[in-house]
């Protein structure tokens, strides 16, 4: 069975130094554990920051969930990555700290690239599950060795009664009706989804 790249593309629609950045990254991503499909590489010319994209969304496949987008503007000498946002995959207006900021050849920037997509891979990821009668009813997502949040869910249909209410009551009310989940205290469950040492392909 033919092996799907990761960050597959045309070399046609890509720039010389493009083409040194992207193979490399190609290069170092066969032994990733991540689907293909999660790794996306996009031109400069169907970006509309005129840099290259490379990106890779981390899931969590036990909920069918994307947990985390983050990637790469690549301009040819420069690469910017850090979280990105879900759906236009801009850089956010102020540099998160997973921000990576590196200059150079296309190929040692793509290494560079290559060891700070792998850097976050390596780090342990939990789900955080809130339960009522039973059912969960809240999510969120962290980083194990930090706590830094990636991503959460509350599902007020399935929250005990009246909780909603006190939450919103009590500033946790984040608007368009989502609840942060940094109100409800500890959780009822910590799924590991990710550990330390995951290494080999998906």
């Amino acid at each position: 069975m033919e092996e799907i790249p990761r960050f597959e593309c045309d070399d046609i629609d890509l720039q010389p130094v493009q083409r040194q950045f992207a193979h490399v990254l190609q290069d170092r991503a066969r032994a990733w554990p991540v689907h293909p499909f999660d790794t996306v590489l996009l031109p400069a010319e169907h970006t509309p920051y005129g840099c290259l994209l490379a990106y890779l969304d981390i899931d969590d496949p036990q909920c069918n969930r994307s947990v985390l987008t983050v990637g790469v503007h690549f301009d040819g000498v420069r690469a910017r990555g850090d979280k990105l946002h879900n759906q236009d995959f801009t850089l956010p207006g102020k540099p998160t700290a997973l921000a990576l900021d590196v200059t150079g050849s296309p190929r040692a920037t793509a290494n560079r690239t290559a060891d700070w997509f792998e850097a976050i891979l390596r780090r342990p990821l939990v789900r955080n599950e809130w339960l009522h009668a039973g059912v969960v009813y809240a999510t969120r997502h962290s980083f194990a060795d930090t706590g830094t949040g990636l991503c959460q869910g509350y599902d007020a249909s399935l929250a005990p009664p009246g909780q909603t209410k006190r939450l919103r009551s009590a500033g946790f009310d984040r608007g368009r009706g989502w609840i942060d989940t940094s109100g409800l205290g500890r959780p009822d469950r910590v799924v590991h989804v990710r550990s330390a040492d995951t290494t080999g392909p998906a």
